[in-house]
């Protein structure tokens, strides 16, 4: 059966001219590692997915400029952990702190706040924050000055902490049945674990912070009219993923048009991989985050391992195709991706041909199931190859973009709340991302 040159697959194609192929080499969480850790709260702007702008307080890695969400702090169980805080907002900010749920936290210097030592807007004085990380898993730190105000403003971050003591990487044969049965021992090189169990085991992470924005209360301190807010009855119109909103979440981690935005939210892996998603929400409401193309396994919350045990794993874990995280709420998740039970083959083999690496056995020579439009009445994405199969390649007009150079599939993952799917009511917007499964030969960067 040959692979056919017509077939329009690329979801939400508008956007993905972002999308190159340097973004395929960006498959990890974007953070900074240590034990010791300079944050300053600072002003800045943001740019949103209409093209609007908006005034934002963030925290800054030392002398940087602020970014939103902050730092994602990267620590090892066990390290014991300094974080330094200066408040370098203006005067009518107040003061500002930090809070990290889940450790158990010594403050020093600054001034006595309601949860914690608290930084005062003069860039001078230092407020040293250390805890020890105790257990593996997704955290969250944010301000605990005024926090209805506060964290709204972007005040805001995510730490990961990982296993002391990564368990031993597993054998990763046999496959699940039905499966390849012989796949190669490279598929398992490095190996990695979220917590301390074979459980937890994945190829490849990826970080989704979900947050909210009224517009209202940043245009009030924009126009040094902050007396004037009323959190009671804030209302959202902005929905973020990483900092940012569809189309931005697509496109490269650290792109110079938006220097304060620095994390994207595309993921990405090879068929077979196991992907740990962490998610996290820092906002108002819970955002029930939707997937397509297979379920999650949810394995851990708020940085604890859904146990009915020590030792026992992840044995209360459960299989979900919409997960609602809670506000300050932290949820792991496993994913994972073959293309079985599609009911034809996703690579377009013959029958006799060899199977892919974890392909389905059950379907390998299936041919696919109807019967492809012509040209003319096919939909052209920027993220079409021009076929239907993972790896192929077909015909595509002259002057495509023909950005899906490996030829992968895209799926939309998204909030399952429709309103959050826009910029300031505006479709398509806010919190939509894409999971793009591509062949094994094009390479991702590991951790």
């Amino acid at each position: 059966m040959r692979k056919s040159r017509w077939f329009g697959l690329a979801l939400g194609a508008w956007a993905m001219l972002e999308m190159t192929t340097a973004a395929w080499t960006q498959a990890k969480i974007i953070g900074v590692e240590g034990t010791s850790f300079d944050l300053v709260a600072r002003q800045d702007r943001i740019t949103l997915g209409d093209g609007d702008s908006m005034l934002m307080w963030g925290f800054a890695l030392g002398e940087g400029r602020m970014q939103y969400p902050g730092p994602t702090l990267i620590l090892r169980q066990g390290d014991t952990v300094t974080v330094t805080l200066r408040n370098s907002l203006p005067r009518e900010a107040g003061n500002v702190s930090i809070v990290f749920p889940g450790h158990e936290v010594t403050a020093s210097g600054g001034v006595e706040g309601v949860l914690t030592r608290e930084a005062p807007p003069d860039n001078t004085t230092v407020v040293t924050y250390t805890f020890t990380a105790t257990r593996p898993g997704t955290y969250v730190y944010h301000s605990g000055t005024r926090p209805d105000l506060q964290v709204e403003m972007g005040l805001v971050g995510v730490i990961v902490v990982r296993p002391a003591n990564p368990t031993p990487t597993p054998d990763c044969s046999p496959v699940p049945q039905g499966h390849n049965e012989a796949p190669p021992r490279s598929l398992c090189a490095g190996t990695k674990f979220a917590y301390d169990h074979p459980d937890t085991a994945y190829d490849r992470e990826f970080l989704i912070l979900m947050t909210d924005m009224d517009p209202r209360v940043h245009r009030l301190v924009e126009f040094g009219r902050i007396r004037e807010i009323d959190t009671t009855n804030f209302f959202q119109t902005v929905w973020f993923a990483n900092g940012r909103n569809f189309p931005d979440t697509i496109a490269n981690a650290q792109v110079p048009w938006l220097p304060t935005q620095p994390y994207n939210a595309l993921f990405l892996m090879h068929p077979g991989e196991r992907l740990l998603v962490r998610m996290a929400t820092l906002g108002r409401d819970p955002h029930p985050l939707h997937f397509h193309g297979n379920h999650v396994r949810v394995i851990a919350k708020d940085g604890v391992l859904l146990s009915s045990g020590l030792g026992a794993g992840s044995d209360l874990s459960y299989e979900r195709y919409t997960v609602a995280v809670n506000p300050c709420e932290t949820v792991d998740a496993i994913y994972t991706w073959t293309g079985a039970l599609m009911g034809w083959d996703i690579y377009g083999h013959a029958p006799g041909d060899p199977l892919a690496p974890y392909e389905f056995i059950g379907d390998h020579g299936a041919n696919f199931p109807v019967i492809l439009p012509s040209r003319d009445d096919v939909k052209f994405g920027q993220l079409y190859s021009g076929s239907p199969f993972l790896g192929g390649e077909g015909f595509l007009p002259p002057e495509h973009a023909g950005l899906n150079v490996g030829g992968g599939f895209f799926y939309m993952w998204h909030s399952h709340t429709e309103k959050e799917l826009t910029n300031n009511n505006v479709f398509p917007g806010g919190l939509i991302t894409f999971l793009g499964v591509v062949p094994w030969n094009v390479p991702l960067e590991s951790e």
